[in-house]
């Protein structure tokens, strides 16, 4: 992301002519500590970084960064270990860059889940409006880069102990169920550039997201649902390059115009005394009129619908709802509304599963009835709670999602719209 994207507030010029409160005073560097701050940033976001840091070192931070910081002939991820372990809090700049980088989210993973020599408080910035903020820091409080007075709250907070950052913005890492119905960053097909209409988007399962290793437990599952996702590519996309699609349609075009031609011949024969080439001529009739048929339906089908969008966004959507029947018990969904990404969310169905079990105690298939459901509805639930836009009013009845419509009752409203096909 270049400065000139970032929002007007956050750019050197803005934040330079923020008044800063004379009265923070930087806390004591305690035995082992080095840094009051060590930064995370994406390369990208530099310029904005640097004019933070010439500023927080200007009040008396000690502000740690890899550019400057880290020791070289180190690999990457034990200069981070270290840093981290000897800086009181970790600044993470929230960007779209930082938010795609691997060594960024590996930073932020370690600030949150490995263990430093004690829990460093998180501090996200959010440097323009709209970053999808990562799962695993959804729960902090974040500051906003644009927001006037943002340099005197960052300041308030590197400069409070961290023992009475307790209760403040700044909150310690909690249990994962309060992510629960949250958005993570949504995949993107490997051969997206490019990609045409009618083709089907590729997505890799040789490698778990980083966002999915901390959620994932059995991660050979995650490569499973993938597999099955590209399928639809292997299995259900053919007839791709256009020069082979207008030979098909020219074929389908020209046989019966043919066959008709040849028709009419062998019906003027038909006509004639001849018994034998009267035979022939029904026979004749009679392929040709099979072969029209053949022919109509085959440029319908093929041609006509089998390589719009909507035919491959359906059979994306069947294969993803197969796929999440795996994933569902690692408390992740897929959702799919276009050839080449997929919504993904971190929920739990722990609750609808045992509705299901109850609602249908009596039947002998409450289990194939769930996930009949996950086959049917969960790629649209999914799709429906990354964007937070349900195609009904949401129902002030309290379902299992806190806050938000719960997959029984998201498959009960289907059900009532007669959605089940």
């Amino acid at each position: 992301m270049e400065l000139g994207n970032s929002p007007e507030p956050a750019d050197s010029q803005s934040q330079s002519a923020v008044p800063v409160s004379p009265i923070h005073v930087p806390p004591t560097l305690r035995e082992g500590e080095c840094y009051h701050v060590f930064i995370s940033y994406s390369s990208t976001d530099h310029q904005w970084t640097h004019c933070i840091i010439n500023q927080l070192e200007s009040c008396g931070l000690q502000v740690c960064y890899h550019d400057r910081d880290f020791t070289p002939g180190r690999t990457v991820l034990e200069n981070m270990s270290e840093c981290i372990q000897e800086s009181q809090k970790v600044l993470l700049v929230l960007s779209p860059e930082f938010v795609r980088s691997r060594w960024c989210l590996l930073e932020a993973n370690m600030s949150l889940f490995k263990d430093c020599l004690e829990r460093k408080p998180i501090i996200p910035v959010l440097l323009q409006p709209g970053v999808s903020v990562p799962l695993h820091l959804c729960h902090l409080t974040y500051l906003e880069a644009n927001d006037p007075d943002f340099m005197n709250k960052l300041l308030k907070v590197l400069c409070t102990p961290n023992r009475q950052l307790q209760g403040s913005t700044v909150v310690p890492f909690q249990p994962p169920s309060i992510y629960n119905g949250k958005a993570l960053q949504p995949l993107t097909a490997v051969n997206d550039e490019g990609l045409n209409k009618w083709d089907c988007g590729q997505f890799s399962d040789m490698e778990v997201p980083d966002q999915l290793r901390l959620i994932i437990e059995d991660q050979e599952k995650y490569r499973e649902a993938v597999r099955m996702i590209n399928t639809v590519s292997q299995n259900k996309v053919w007839l791709r390059p256009v020069w082979l699609r207008a030979l098909v349609a020219l074929f389908c075009t020209m046989c019966p115009l043919s066959l008709a031609i040849l028709c009419t011949i062998q019906i003027s024969a038909f006509l004639s005394e001849n018994s034998t080439s009267n035979v022939f001529s029904l026979l004749v009739f009679t392929i040709s009129c099979f072969w029209c048929a053949v022919a109509g339906i085959f440029s319908h089908v093929i041609i006509g619908e089998k390589d719009e969008e909507k035919y491959i966004v359906k059979e994306l959507q069947k294969a993803v709802g197969q796929a999440n029947t795996l994933l569902s018990e690692e408390k992740v969904l897929m959702g799919c509304q276009s050839n080449s990404k997929i919504y993904l969310v971190y929920v739990s169905l722990d609750g609808c599963k045992q509705e299901f079990a109850e609602t249908f105690s009596e039947q002998v298939g409450a289990e194939d009835m769930f996930q009949r459901a996950m086959m049917y509805f969960s790629s649209g639930y999914a799709c429906c709670l990354a964007k937070r836009n349900f195609p009904f009013p949401q129902s002030s009845s309290s379902g299992h999602l806190e806050g938000g419509v719960c997959f029984c009752q998201y498959v009960s409203q289907q059900l009532s719209r007669g959605e089940w096909k």
